[in-house]
């Protein structure tokens, strides 16, 4: 294990948004995908908290792109997953299929 510490399950999601777009995306398409694909309210608020706190941890880096009128100047920054990410997200959900290994033979009531 690579000890890179938990990650939160809106983290997670946050990460395999990232990766599904093809070459990173913006805030929005990552929203977008987390309320289309996960069926998941996913507010700007704790969207932006959630992509600072893994670029803090070194899972996340973005880069700006150019500005367009449409955007009034205000640069957009694209995201992506970095190599640790990756790693870190692989360690999560092997984490999650250990324990869950025998689930579907719990009962229900």
């Amino acid at each position: 294990m690579g000890g890179h510490g938990s990650l939160g399950e809106f983290e997670q999601l946050v990460l395999l948004a990232i990766l599904r777009l093809e070459n990173g995306g913006g805030a929005a398409e990552v929203r977008r995908e987390i309320q289309e694909r996960a069926r998941r309210r996913a507010s700007r608020g704790a969207l932006y908290a959630t992509l600072d706190r893994l670029e803090q941890k070194g899972f996340v880096s973005w880069e700006t792109e150019s500005t367009t009128p449409a955007r009034g100047g205000i640069p957009k920054r694209r995201f992506a997953v970095t190599p640790r990410g990756v790693e870190a997200l692989r360690e999560s959900q092997e984490a999650i299929l250990r324990l869950s290994a025998g689930l579907t033979q719990v009962p229900i009531g």
